[in-house]
């Protein structure tokens, strides 16, 4: 496990296999089946091959990935947010969840402010994508406070919705 970064509240860093358990619970959360979709991780083994597949190999390939974003006093994981590099977008989108007993508390809006600082000042990445389902008014408020710009509508290869495209540009 490796610290990202801290913030006031929060410290996001690496997610790790331990995190199996805290996986399943966040991706079978409401929010997260309602505005990503069921992924069908729903044993410890099943949120293993997630993490193997997804945001740690992500680690190895691109420098980036997802990270867990964690409760600074008390050391428990609470969300993720972090880069994707999709099929589908040019360049890598900024995605980000929280657990549903988090939600209207600023984390998200905290983890993807400080996210953003490190993407542009520490990996030296001058333009983050943002996707979101396009009823998703919190997610869309989150884009908007930290910078991000609506671009239009897309669809995602091998799927059937459209969902709202935004981007931010670090400013020199």
């Amino acid at each position: 496990m490796t610290e990202i970064l801290q913030t006031d509240r929060l410290i996001l860093r690496t997610l790790t296999l331990d995190d199996a358990t805290f996986i399943v619970e966040l991706v079978n959360s409401p929010g997260w089946i309602k505005y990503i979709g069921y992924r069908n991780i729903n044993t410890l083994e099943d949120a293993r091959n997630y993490l193997n597949n997804g945001p740690l190999k992500s680690y190895v390939v691109y420098g980036f990935g997802l990270w867990a974003i964690v409760l600074k006093d008390e050391g428990i994981p609470i969300g993720m947010c972090g880069l994707i590099k999709r099929d589908g977008l040019e360049d890598a989108d900024l995605g980000y969840a929280v657990l549903p007993a988090y939600e209207g508390q600023g984390y998200i809006t905290e983890a993807t402010r400080s996210a953003l600082h490190y993407i542009f000042d520490t990996l030296k990445i001058k333009k983050v994508l943002a996707i979101t389902n396009v009823d998703n008014a919190g997610s869309i408020r989150v884009l908007e406070k930290i910078g991000f710009q609506f671009l239009r509508y897309m669809t995602m290869p091998g799927e059937d919705k459209a969902v709202r495209l935004f981007e931010v540009v670090e400013m020199d």
